[in-house]
């Protein structure tokens, strides 16, 4: 294997030039949306004139971030059976958004997750406790996708320094903000479907590639992966079997309740996303939202699938040792399988599409933090509503840069962690701070203010308590503070916990708070959401 120079993989002039040429065209793309978006409608929803097909696409596009290409493809390959319980999770988790979320969301607000959360109870401390839980979202999944941004570089320029990849960090950063002040909602829809295209497209050339390797047969595949895997220098992994679980969540009781605490974060959590959520407004009807999600489902379906080759034939490809000592780490197994595979060409091209796949996800969630500040925070509770859209868009760029800063300084905190697992996290913090609140909202009349305060601040600070205080943070040699130990709490994911906490302190706060809501409110709120009477129409310009 020929490599051109020590520790990189590839060639790192090619690699930036295949970056340079993706950054060019989406440059150009957000700036031809940038040029007609005019006033709040646009600026946060893209003018609600996205079809549902090209909304699912770019739902695809939003959601498939660099911890389902690059951290799912290495936790497959390193562990097998356990790691392909990300995509489950993941894809599962859609059912929900589908079935209980989707249609009645749309159809009841009009640009961020606090519309509705606030639609019938007391606007201002409830629109409060949506962008702070917003923005925590929003930071988590930030942070996933900057420590993606640093382990790739790291592996494919060979820079190996960790001032230097501070700096590729905080390049992708900067192209992140670009991107949301020029292009705001429509641009960075259009990003997000060239980058699902490109993903989806790039992945399955890959799939083929692999099956063709083994003659299109996947039994050969798993058998050359217990071989690599068997062959491992590490004890530890010589000892996994493939096909069977518990290399990664086996052996003792805690390690499985582990996993079952991880499996409610995924499956709950994307019902909670805000940046899936904000998606939902960029269409016109609450039909075309339905579509969206359908066309989502089959798309992300078809690259988790997709995944599971992927991860099987880099460990028979490349092997986990190599995998494991690579700059990126367990992050590294798709870009290395792709040189396997396609050589400098095909591993500049899955790079640049695993580089697009991070900026589209950053920037949608820069944007929808960024909206959620100033369209609840600003305009609703500082101005109490009284604040034209051009006020609120050019708060909404300023949220959007400080953002920006902010993820770059975690990002270079977070660099080398794995991002599936960070991912989780933010997942976690969905689905015990927002998805109660908006269950109750949307199925339950008698829930009011003080039940939606209990349940979003309970749901996020156990949360984030709980993280703090568990073996992700410290404690552990894979640790984000190795050399620090104060993990009292067992699990690495909380949500087994806060999810049901959350749940519960809803309903606390509800019987304790009193009947603080408007009937009428109520009632319209229940006709809205199950037949679209009412809701936010497109806009044509």
């Amino acid at each position: 294997m020929l490599y051109a120079a020590e520790g990189a993989v590839g060639n790192p002039a090619a690699n930036i030039g295949i970056f340079a040429l993706f950054v060019v065209v989406t440059m150009i793309v957000v700036f031809w949306a940038g040029r007609n978006t005019s006033g709040a409608t646009d600026y946060f929803t893209g003018g609600r004139g996205f079809t549902g097909p090209q909304n699912g696409v770019a739902i695809a596009g939003d959601y498939l971030s660099a911890a389902s290409f690059l951290g799912i493809a290495g936790a497959i390959a390193v562990y097998g059976y356990d790691g392909f319980l990300y995509s489950i999770g993941f894809l599962v988790a859609w059912l929900v958004a589908l079935l209980l979320v989707a249609e009645m969301l749309r159809n009841t607000g009009k640009f961020t997750m606090a519309d509705v959360l606030s639609f019938r109870l007391q606007q201002r401390p409830v629109r409060t406790a949506a962008a702070i839980t917003t923005l925590a979202v929003s930071l988590f999944y930030l942070l996933a996708q900057m420590a993606g941004a640093g382990g790739l570089v790291a592996l494919l320029l060979n820079v190996s320094s960790e001032a230097g990849q501070a700096v590729v960090i905080a390049v992708v950063g900067v192209l992140m903000i670009v991107y949301v002040l020029v292009g705001g909602m429509k641009g960075t829809t259009w990003v997000q479907i060239i980058k699902a295209v490109l993903l989806i497209a790039g992945a399955g050339l890959m799939t083929v590639m692999v099956l063709a390797k083994f003659g299109f047969n996947p039994s050969d595949i798993l058998s050359g992966a217990q071989s690599a895997i068997t062959g491992s220098t590490d004890p530890k992994v010589a000892a996994r079997d493939v096909l069977a679980p518990g290399a990664q969540y086996g052996g003792s009781e805690m390690s499985k309740l582990n996993f079952l605490s991880l499996g409610l974060a995924l499956v709950l959590g994307t019902a909670g996303l805000p940046h899936v959520l904000m998606r939902f407004y960029t269409v016109p009807t609450a039909k075309e939202a339905r579509r969206s999600v359908v066309w989502a489902i089959g798309l992300i379906g078809a690259f988790y699938l997709f995944t599971l080759v992927l991860g099987y034939g880099a460990a028979a490809l490349v092997g986990p040792d190599r995998i494991l000592s690579a700059a990126g780490g367990q992050n590294a197994a798709a870009p290395l399988l792709a040189f396997e595979l396609g050589g400098v060409i095909l591993l500049g091209v899955i790079s640049a599409v695993a580089f697009a796949t991070i900026l589209a996800v950053v920037a949608g969630l820069t944007i929808t933090a960024s909206a959620s500040f100033a369209h609840d925070i600003y305009a609703n509770v500082i101005r109490r509503g009284k604040v034209d859209d051009n006020a609120q868009v050019r708060v909404s760029r300023i949220t959007a840069v400080v953002i920006g800063v902010l993820a770059i300084g975690l990002g270079i905190l977070a660099n080398g962690q794995n991002i599936a697992f960070l991912v989780a996290l933010a997942f976690a913090v969905a689905a015990s701070a927002n998805l109660p609140t908006i269950l109750y909202s949307l199925f339950w009349r008698r829930f009011n203010t003080r039940g939606a305060l209990f349940s979003m601040y309970g749901g996020l600070i156990s949360t984030i308590v709980l993280i703090v205080f568990s073996p992700a943070v410290s404690g552990s040699a894979s640790a984000m503070l190795p050399s620090m130990d104060f993990d009292w709490f067992p699990l690495s994911n909380p949500g087994i916990v806060s999810i049901p906490l959350a749940f519960v302190l809803g309903v606390v706060g509800t019987y304790l708070g009193g009947n603080d809501e408007d009937p009428a409110k109520a009632a319209e709120m229940e006709v809205r959401a199950l037949t679209g009477v009412g809701a936010e129409k497109a806009v044509a310009h």
